[in-house]
């Protein structure tokens, strides 16, 4: 079987998986990174180039909040954690997202025994 190409990630969706890792447990960038490829057995590709500006935009708009840390390799690092406003802009994205992909399942479900 070919190995699965990583696919780019569409609008929000990036936030969402952080929030959603950070309500698990803090994390700093890097780690966020990682757990996010790990979890996805490598199908999505994330560059820390795209998670740091998805992150201030999360901390701009209070869905985070930030302090600095020590990691386990004592560099110093901005430790990440979902906020209260957080949490609850997570549960509306993930209603949303699970509305859209019911959406787009009832769609490809049309054609599904025609090649």
């Amino acid at each position: 079987m070919p190995e699965a190409k990583p696919r780019d990630l569409f609008p929000g969706a990036l936030e969402m998986m952080v929030l959603r890792l950070l309500k698990q447990e803090p994390m700093h960038g890097y780690a966020l990174v990682q757990r996010i490829q790990q979890a996805a057995r490598n199908l999505l590709q994330v560059e820390e180039g795209s998670l740091y500006p998805a992150l201030q935009r999360l901390l701009k708009e209070g869905l985070v909040e930030a302090e600095w840390g020590v990691s386990a390799t004592n560099r110093r690092v901005r430790v990440y954690r979902i906020t209260r406003a957080g949490v609850k802009h997570l549960g509306n994205e993930i209603s949303s997202f699970e509305r859209m992909l019911e959406g787009i399942n009832l769609v490809m479900a049309l054609g599904a025994g025609k090649a």
